[in-house]
C-alpha cells in the first residue's frame, strides 16, 4: 500500500495557519505567526513578534519566558503535525527548555522544531528559539508528544454554543 501524496509546501503553510489561528486561541492571542512547514518531513518553523504585552520585566523589556515556552511548545506541535501521515490530535507529554540567553528587547523570537522520531504513539522533537541566527540560540528544547490523544480530530473541531466551552 502505498503512502498518501504530501501537500504541497503552501497548501500545508496555509492550512496549518488556519488550524493554528482557529483552534487554538492561545497561539493567535500571542501573535505567533507560521513561518514555513516540511510536509512529511516534519519540521516547523514559528515567529514570535517582539510585544511589549510580553515583557516579562519592565526595566529590561525583555520578553516573558512564558511566551517563549509558549512560541517554543507550539512550534514543535507544528513539526509533529507535519510528520503524521494524517492530522490526529495529540498532547504534549514533556517539554524541557534549556534557557541559554535573555531575547534582545524590541526583536522577535524565532522557533525551529524537527521531529526526530515518530512511533505509534509519540513523537521525539527537538527546537531551538534564536533571533537572526540559529547558531546564536536563546534556548533549546527537548519535546515528547502523545499521539492520538482522546478528542476529536484537530481537522474536525466544533466551535461549541456561543461563549466558549468548545468540543474536547
Amino acid at each position: 500500500m502505498s503512502e498518501p501524496p504530501q501537500p504541497s509546501r503552501a497548501r500545508a503553510l496555509a492550512v496549518m495557519t488556519e488550524s493554528f489561528r482557529d483552534g487554538v486561541p492561545h497561539n493567535a492571542a500571542l501573535g505567533l505567526e507560521l513561518v514555513d512547514v516540511g510536509p512529511g518531513d516534519g519540521h516547523a518553523t514559528l515567529r514570535l513578534p517582539y510585544s511589549e504585552q510580553l515583557v516579562g520585566d519592565p526595566e529590561t523589556g525583555v520578553l516573558h519566558g512564558g511566551a517563549v515556552t509558549a512560541l517554543i511548545d507550539a512550534t514543535c506541535g507544528a513539526a509533529v503535525f507535519m510528520r503524521l501521515a494524517r492530522p490526529v490530535a495529540i498532547a504534549t507529554l514533556d517539554l524541557r527548555i534549556d534557557y541559554l540567553r535573555p531575547a534582545t528587547p524590541g526583536l522577535a523570537v524565532v522557533a525551529r522544531a524537527d521531529t526526530l522520531r515518530l512511533t505509534r504513539n509519540v513523537a521525539f522533537v527537538r527546537a531551538i528559539a534564536y533571533h537572526d541566527d540559529p547558531a546564536e540560540p536563546i534556548a533549546s528544547a527537548a519535546a515528547t508528544f502523545m499521539i492520538g490523544t482522546k478528542g476529536r480530530s484537530v481537522t474536525a473541531r466544533d466551535p461549541g454554543p456561543p461563549g466558549g466551552g468548545g468540543a474536547q
